[in-house]
């Protein structure tokens, strides 16, 4: 029984992988921006209670799954349950890239002009990735990559979902 969590920057591909692998696989699919934010504007994280609440209750309700996101504290809460883990490093560059290319989110945004407007804020935000030392960082990705026991894959450019 698989249960995989991939994470990494934003635009390094965690969605498209995701649901790459769970169509190959059979595996239930979270992704994680579709809980952790609250519904309303302006942007404002759930209480992380409340998130890893979800969590539980997808991880109880599907034995096979693959769990994506950016967050390294929700990602950290899936970890004693996953068995393996994919960090999506790609250089910030291939990220802007996949964050142009990116069709529209319906889920985040009410239209595609309005994703992208947001465009310059996302690329700024990817860019900092290096250097941030929050949740979203390359720095708590990697702390988690490295704590990891079991299976885990990084990844520097983007991959077939097919070939795990």
């Amino acid at each position: 029984m698989r249960r995989i969590t991939i994470f990494g920057n934003s635009g390094s591909g965690k969605s498209t992988l995701a649901k790459g692998l769970a169509a190959a696989n059979d595996l239930a699919h979270l992704d994680l921006d579709r809980l952790a934010w609250l519904p309303a504007p302006p942007p404002r994280r759930r209480r992380l209670s409340d998130s890893t609440r979800d969590m539980d209750a997808f991880m109880a309700a599907h034995g096979a799954w693959v769990i994506e996101g950016c967050y390294s504290d929700l990602i950290e809460f899936a970890l004693p349950w996953a068995t393996e883990v994919v960090f999506l490093d790609l250089p910030v560059a291939d990220c802007i890239a996949n964050a142009r290319a990116r069709p529209w989110e319906p889920h985040k945004y009410t239209s595609k002009a309005a994703q992208d407007s947001n465009l310059p804020m996302l690329e700024a935000w990817i860019t900092a990735y290096g250097i941030r030392d929050d949740t979203f960082s390359r720095s708590a990705h990697q702390a988690l990559y490295d704590a990891f026991p079991f299976r885990k894959t990084r990844l520097t450019v983007n991959a077939d979902p097919t070939v795990f």
